[in-house]
This record gives C-alpha cells, structure tokens and sequence, in this order.
C-alpha cells in the first residue's frame, strides 16, 4: 500500500502535459474486439485501470504490442471466448468497472457475453440497465445470475432497431454502438450520449469500415456492416485532467501552461472554471494560467448564488465537480455545488472541512461551500483518497495546506492519473511517495 506525503504551500511553475483520456482509452482499447485485423493505437495513459484492461484483453487472446512510446497495436485473430467464464475472469473482471466495455464488442463478433458484475469507484449506484435494454431491442437475449452477480448476453443474430435509451449513458451508449455496427439493418439510437470520447470511438469505427452518421449529437443511426478492418486512431488529451491542472493552479497560486489540450473538445470547462474568477489564457490549443493571490466566485445576474452542476455533455461533466468544489474553498464567495448524478461523491467533504474549509453538506448531493479567499490557509492531516476523482481534490487541497499531509489509499489516484507525483514535482510540488506496509 502506498502513501503520498505532501508539503504544501509551494507555488508550481511550467508546462504541464495532460496524459490521454482514460474513458476514452476504455472504450477505445475494447473496440479492437471488433476486428481481426491490426488496431494501433496512440496515446494511451500508463494508469493502473487502462494496464488492467490491456492484461484482461492479452488474457483473452488478444496480441498486444507494445510500438512506441504510449503507444500499442491490438490484434484480435484468435480469441477464446470460453475465457470469459472463467474464474480468472470473474476475479479480474468484476475489479474492473472500464471491463463491461467488451461485451458489446465480444455480443456482436461472437454472439455471446460474459460479465460478473463491475467493480469501480464506490461513488453510488450505477446501473447496467441501459446497456442490456440496448442489446436486448437488438435481439439479444439477457439472463442474470443472481447468486453469482453475473451477466450472460446471447444472440444468433442481432439485428438493428430503434431505440429510445432511459438515459444518456456513455458507456451504455458506446456498447450498444459497439454491438450495433455489426448488425443486420438499420439501428436508431435516440438520447444517446454525445461525449468528445463517444464522438471519438463513432469516428475510430467509421474508419474502421462502419457507417455512423449523427456523431456529435444524441440521435445517431447505424447502418450495420459484416465486418470491420484495422485502423489507426489517437486518444484526446484528458479534460478531467486539464480540469485539474485549472483548479490546482488557482489553489496553489501557480502560473502554469497546460500545453496540447484539445481546447476545441473542452466545452464548457473552461468557461465554468472561470466563473469562480480564474483567469486563463488560450494560446492555440494550450492553456495558461497566470499566477493569481485572489480569484472571486461569480453570481447569477440577479445577485443570487452560483449553482454549479453536472450534467450530460454538453453540460459540465460530474467527475470535476470534485475539483470544482476544492478550488472554491479559496476563492471570494461563495457556491453551491450539486453533484445529480452519484449520491457518495460528495462525501469526501469532511477530510476538506477537517483542513479548515467552510463547507455545508446540505444532502448527499449537495454541498455549499463558502470560500475563505485564502484568508485562513487550508491546513495539513492524515486522510485517504475514497475514489479517483476525490482522491486528486484532496491532492490539491494538500498542496496548498500549510504544513506536511499524508493521503493513504493513493492506489485510487493511480488507476486515473498517470504518474502524477513526478509530473507535478517537476514543476515544483514537494510530493513524497512511499510503501508502507
């Protein structure tokens, strides 16, 4: 079990590179199933979650190549589906929330599969219901095995459908599109998602012979095709990481450039960090962030508080409501912050508010944070990160703290940022890894 040890209080400065989008990468890596050709892929994030996937992938036959830096070639010619009832599988699947990205794939190359029930964040209930419902109005059939928690989806045939989906699920929309581009006819899915990543993984599959037309908004239509062929295809920086990056440099009081962002696939995050008074730059497809001792919280125009929220894309994305939230704690004035979406994210805030930070957790979806505009200085505890997204708040937290933090649990930051320590101690941070016992 490993630890970070921080010191806080240090002003950052330089370039900063945000790694590659791990939702993509999930979803991206998964869709090699659908070939037996050659897939390369670049710009794939060395984190704990990805480098499972690509093991359970290896496990199930897939040959993966390492060619480049952050980059891998995918061949699917010889898979063993029996794998996938394994006990070994089980084991490694159920610990593996990005895993349930196969069985779209495997469904409609295959015509089975299996899952036990996914593992990931503990951040509140998330259901499957959209995926199985999805594969269900393309002619599969779908059995759950209660007393095992495991998932069984078969199919001789599937073939396409309209469908209206109960909600915008990213993944629940990509695995249907993954079972969908192989089917016989025409499917229609109305409500689906339209995520940068889920734009990126229709334009990968279009490249790969299949014909999606609606990419980029929530109506898509999938004429299906026999087979696909091999490709070539580059992950998006990851916004959830330049999010951070935003946030870490008005807490720290940093000027930093966060180069290559993709600014063209960021949305609203930028706007949305600047309405708690960040100032910030676009310099091409960069990001700077000059150094700034205060930065003060906007209203609504009629005075009233701030309500920031997630919301499905193109609204502003739940997992930097977590970075949001921190960041406000120094800022003049104050927020509301409503995370609709997952009811445990929130509850990281009693590690924030045992460091001194001015925080009412209205509900377990609502918490209102009044800023200390650096005031009082955050101060330095022992805590552990709870899940990836809250694990780098308390990251930032504890780099603007005064004094030596301790985070225990580090594992979760790991299975989202790639070598995050070294990168910020680069720039300046003081984080000190270490194996305890």
């Amino acid at each position: 079990m490993a630890i970070f040890e921080v010191t806080g209080g240090k002003q950052l400065k330089g370039d900063i590179i945000p790694q590659g989008a791990k939702n993509e990468a999930l979803q991206i890596i998964c869709a090699v199933l659908l070939t037996p050709e050659k897939v390369t892929i670049s710009n794939i994030p060395d984190i704990v979650d990805i480098n499972k996937l690509i093991d359970l992938l290896r496990d199930l036959g897939v040959k993966v190549e390492k060619t480049g830096h952050e980059q891998y070639t995918f061949q699917s010619d010889e898979i063993n589906v029996d794998y996938l009832i394994s006990q070994e599988f089980k084991k490694k699947g159920g610990g593996l929330r990005g895993s349930t990205m196969i069985i779209g794939p495997m469904l409609a190359r295959f015509g089975r599969a299996y899952m036990p029930k996914p593992g990931g964040d503990k951040i509140g209930r998330r259901r499957m219901d959209t995926h199985f419902i999805g594969f269900e109005n393309l002619g599969a059939k779908f059995e759950y095995d209660y007393e095992n928690e495991n998932f069984k989806v078969t199919a001789d045939k599937l073939k396409g459908a309209y469908m209206l989906l109960d909600e915008a699920s990213v993944t629940g929309t990509a695995n249907i599109v993954m079972a969908a581009v192989l089917a016989e006819g025409t499917t229609t899915i109305y409500n689906a998602a339209c995520e940068p990543y889920l734009q990126q993984l229709c334009k990968m599959l279009n490249s790969m012979g299949a014909k999606i037309s609606g990419v980029g908004s929530n109506l898509l239509t999938i004429e299906g095709v026999t087979s696909l062929k091999g490709t070539n295809h580059r992950i998006l920086p990851d916004m959830i990481e330049i999010g951070s990056f935003i946030g870490l440099a008005a807490m720290t009081q940093s000027e930093l450039t966060i180069k290559d962002v993709s600014y063209d696939n960021l949305g609203c995050i930028p706007k949305v960090f600047s309405r708690l008074g960040i100032q910030m730059e676009r310099r091409g497809d960069d990001i700077y962030i000059p150094s700034q001792t205060n930065y003060e919280i906007d209203t609504f125009i009629d005075g009233s508080m701030l309500t920031v929220a997630d919301a499905i894309w193109p609204g502003f994305t739940p997992d930097l409501l977590s970075i949001m939230l921190v960041t406000a704690t120094q800022a003049r004035g104050n927020i509301l912050i409503h995370q609709k979406m997952f009811e445990s994210r929130l509850f990281f805030v009693d590690k924030l508010i045992d460091m001194g930070a001015q925080i009412i957790l209205c509900d377990p979806h609502r918490a209102t944070v009044m800023g200390l505009d650096r005031k009082v200085q955050l101060r330095a505890i022992q805590m552990a990160s709870p899940d990836i997204r809250a694990g780098v708040a308390l990251l930032i937290a504890a780099m603007s703290a005064k004094g030596k933090s301790t985070i225990f649990n580090i594992n979760q930051i790991d299975r989202g940022y790639q070598n995050i320590d070294g990168r910020l101690n680069a720039i300046g941070a003081e984080i000190v890894r270490k194996n305890t016992i």
